[in-house]
């Protein structure tokens, strides 16, 4: 196994919290609807920018491997929850309840290996994976820019 530790550090106070990883810090934070002060982005949002950047990360090593001509990637992604699980609401779920990725790839590469590309950059993600394997829905859209 070729193993490596990711690890944060942060500091909660109100609605935000700053969080920090060697040189990098984010600030975490709640729009004033849900009692924060909007000075970064929530919770649910930064991880829908997660899956993004790890998206991104592991289609250019895909690409890198297959050959693919990819010159960059747009990101769309978003996703719904239901507010009553947040509020605790037996029975609800209290996260996305569906994710949706486009995908417009900037590349002079068939559509075949596009869908190739995307299957691969799937199947590798840690974020994508995670979230498939909690259950959410995941819809996936990759198409040529």
């Amino acid at each position: 196994m070729k193993r490596v530790d990711f690890e944060v550090a942060g500091t909660g106070q109100g609605m935000k919290t700053e969080v920090a990883s060697d040189k990098h810090t984010i600030v975490i934070d709640e729009p004033p609807a849900m009692g924060g002060n909007d000075e970064g982005q929530d919770p649910l949002t930064n991880l829908l920018a997660s899956l993004a950047g790890c998206e991104n990360v592991i289609a250019h090593m895909v690409a890198d491997e297959m050959d693919f001509n990819l010159d960059k990637i747009d990101f769309k992604v978003s996703g719904y929850i239901d507010l009553r699980g947040l509020q605790g609401e037996e029975g609800v779920k209290p996260y996305f309840q569906e994710v949706t990725v486009k995908a417009a790839v900037h590349t002079d590469e068939s559509d075949e290996r596009i869908d190739e590309l995307q299957r691969k950059t799937d199947a590798r993600c840690p974020v994508y994976t995670t979230l498939e394997a909690a259950g959410i829905p995941l819809q996936t859209a990759w198409t040529k820019a």
